[in-house]
């Protein structure tokens, strides 16, 4: 006689492995796309800062979307992978992508990150005529 399985897993498990499993291929591609896993199809750690942005977007919209539908360990494993995102991709943003993502730097001691102003409502920044010295991804929003 075959043994029944010690654990049924019910919907909320099952729902709850999947959440995971979800914030994890966002998490990873996006690792990827830093530069900070190796890519399966190259064999070679490739950056692509504009698609790391985008999966991170997808995250923080899957936070925003499930906000108040989450358990406590479903919350803080998105908060958590969230923010080490975000702050992965600020230092690839500033150059600093060569210190390993297992030791991130300690924040600043107070005060919140200053970057520069947007231009007034109606008003479009001119572009330089160099596409390099346009350091920031099109239409993303800035961590």
């Amino acid at each position: 006689m075959a043994e029944q399985n010690e654990h049924e897993y019910t919907l909320d498990e099952i729902h709850s492995a999947m959440f995971a499993q979800i914030v994890m291929m966002f998490a990873s591609a996006a690792m990827q796309q830093m530069g900070k896993l190796v890519s399966r199809e190259t064999g070679k750690a490739e950056i692509n800062l504009e698609a790391a942005q985008t999966s991170i977007d997808m995250l923080d919209m899957l936070e925003t979307k499930t906000r108040g539908n989450l358990t406590a360990d479903e919350e803080q494993m998105l908060k958590e992978t969230l923010s080490s995102l975000k702050l992965t991709f600020v230092e690839m943003q500033a150059g600093h992508g060569d210190a390993p993502a297992a030791a991130p730097q300690p924040p600043p001691a107070a005060g919140p990150i200053v970057t520069e102003a947007p231009p007034p409502a109606g008003e479009i920044k001119p572009s330089s005529a160099d596409p390099a010295d346009d350091k920031q991804p099109r239409f993303h929003k800035k961590y």
